[in-house]
């Protein structure tokens, strides 16, 4: 009897999920890349290979799995940034370099032209470093550089602005708002790259 009764606990479901640290991925992506959106067996499905399994989504950089009573199962998964879309394959890019195709709206940048390889970790590493909210007013970034600095970028802003920056000086740009909070609603070119000053725009 204890050995038939040991037997039908295995068959029974997960009866709760719950995810946390989620963003970008909604629940049910999450569940179904652990595949466990048929709520399988509780006891026979162990947390390693739930764990396993959300490792291979491109978007989780770190995933825990835990079990609670009443066969809660908790996920809490930590995702990489998605740094920018590229406009030549419109593909989004993740921190680590990954490219993933993806069709859903993102508030993120698009990068419009080709950065050379020689830049390219660099500049990944810089837009890792943009918070979050000053990213999501990035329109597109251009690589733009002249005789004096190879390292330039032009930010378009969704507000109208244009800030030229460079790889050192990147992580300025976090300062944004900050700036526009002293512009009073001018419009124009923020300078990055060279000093630190904004041109308005002539009307």
């Amino acid at each position: 009897l204890f050995s038939l009764c040991v037997y039908l606990l295995t068959f029974l479901p997960i009866s709760n999920i719950y995810i946390k640290g989620n963003n970008y991925l909604n629940d049910q992506v999450i569940i179904e890349s652990a595949g466990i959106e048929d709520y399988p067996s509780f006891i026979k499905t162990t947390t390693s290979k739930i764990e396993n399994r959300l490792k291979k989504n491109p978007y989780i950089k770190k995933v825990t799995v835990k079990k609670k009573l009443f066969r809660t199962v908790v996920i809490t998964v930590s995702e990489k940034n998605i740094l920018f879309r590229k406009d030549e394959d419109k593909k989004l890019v993740l921190e680590d370099g990954t490219s993933v195709n993806d069709n859903n709206t993102y508030s993120v940048p698009i990068l419009l032209n080709y950065v050379p390889d020689t830049k390219y970790s660099t500049f990944l590493k810089k837009m890792s470093q943009v918070n979050e909210s000053v990213k999501s007013q990035i329109s597109e970034i251009r690589y733009y550089p002249n005789n004096q600095d190879d390292d330039r970028f032009l930010l378009n802003m969704s507000d109208g602005n244009l800030v030229y920056l460079t790889l050192t000086k990147f992580k300025q740009v976090n300062y944004y708002e900050e700036v526009l909070d002293q512009l009073e609603g001018k419009k124009g070119i923020l300078y990055l790259d060279s000093g630190n000053y904004f041109e308005v725009k002539s009307k």
